[in-house]
């Protein structure tokens, strides 16, 4: 099974994108073809500061690889070291339905909550079906935000496909009902673009001051509360052994949950969960050139794979004479 999913660098990784993406793309390496890559390219729809593109690309490369990714055993790159996918993502372009465009919901949520309209942000969705197209991926993790850009994605195979005969692989989502929308501090989806994240390496004291801002009704302890309406147990249930989140569960409904105490529980658990990935962060920050050696490794095995796909798109579509 070939799997393929990517992250955006623009911002710190959180434990959104953590719980919806990158430990289910850690746990495939060995049952499945991993490809794994940091999607520089779209963050240029919402980053368009160059030390900040750049210092954030290489951090969410050391990120992936402190959580667990092993670069032996998946494909691992930089979107744009690959440039086969921009010239796959303008000739799917040239055959996807603005209409298709029009009705993604993402684009209008992202110009609705402030961000400049552009063509890339409108095209996104193009760029992000070349992005799986291009390795025939047949299993794509995403969460319930992105689940119709993959149907896009499928759409506009299934049109080339039809238009120019059997090309490319139609993609199926892969998406953890439990884990679809990871809330953020105020209950929204957690995104950097709404500022409401729980970065993964945060220092200790940043954390605390993040996990103490998660938003809570001014329910009275003794009353009893709606644990599947509170975004602070949605995210405390995450990292919370069986046995506390069990007791936790009956607090709230029975009455009794005191917002403060499961707050300083939850910044405990999170500190811990991640104790052995920061610790080998800390080693590879501190040799970045061995970090951009695994990507530059990936990219090249990367275009291997690209370039048959993209040889074949090219006569399909005629662009061999």
């Amino acid at each position: 099974m070939r799997i393929l999913s990517g992250i955006q660098p623009s911002g710190q990784l959180h434990i959104g994108n953590y719980f919806g993406m990158m430990r289910s793309m850690i746990a495939s390496m060995d049952a499945s073809e991993l490809y794994a890559f940091i999607v520089d390219l779209h963050a240029l729809t919402s980053v368009q500061d160059r030390e900040r593109l750049s210092r954030g690309t290489l951090e969410a490369a050391t990120d992936f690889l402190a959580l667990g990714l092993d670069p032996e055993r998946c494909i691992f790159w930089v979107q744009s070291d690959v440039p086969e996918v921009t010239e796959l993502a303008w000739i799917l372009s040239t055959l996807t339905p603005m209409g298709l465009l029009e009705r993604c919901h993402s684009y209008k949520d992202k110009v609705a909550k402030g961000i400049v309209p552009s063509h890339g942000l409108f095209a996104y969705p193009v760029l992000m079906a070349a992005d799986i197209l291009l390795f025939q991926a047949e299993r794509v993790p995403v969460g319930k935000d992105q689940k119709q850009h993959l149907e896009v994605a499928r759409d506009i195979a299934i049109k080339f496909n039809n238009s120019f005969g059997e090309t490319f692989v139609v993609p199926e989502p892969v998406i953890d009902d439990t884990l679809a929308t990871i809330p953020g501090l105020d209950g929204q989806k957690m995104s950097k673009s709404y500022g409401n994240t729980i970065p993964i390496f945060a220092t200790e004291k940043e954390l605390k001051k993040k996990v103490m801002a998660i938003v809570t009704d001014a329910t009275p302890v003794e009353a009893p509360k709606d644990p599947e309406k509170c975004n602070l147990f949605s995210l405390y249930k995450l990292f919370a052994p069986p046995d506390r989140l069990a007791e936790v569960h009956t607090l709230y409904v029975n009455g009794g949950a005191m917002y403060g105490k499961i707050k300083l529980e939850l910044l405990d658990l999170l500190w811990e969960y991640f104790r052995e990935a920061r610790e080998k962060r800390e080693r590879l920050l501190a040799d970045p050139g061995q970090v951009r050696d695994i990507l530059h490794r990936g990219a090249s095995k990367a275009r291997e794979k690209a370039i048959v796909t993209l040889d074949l798109v090219r006569d399909r579509v005629g662009l061999t004479y």
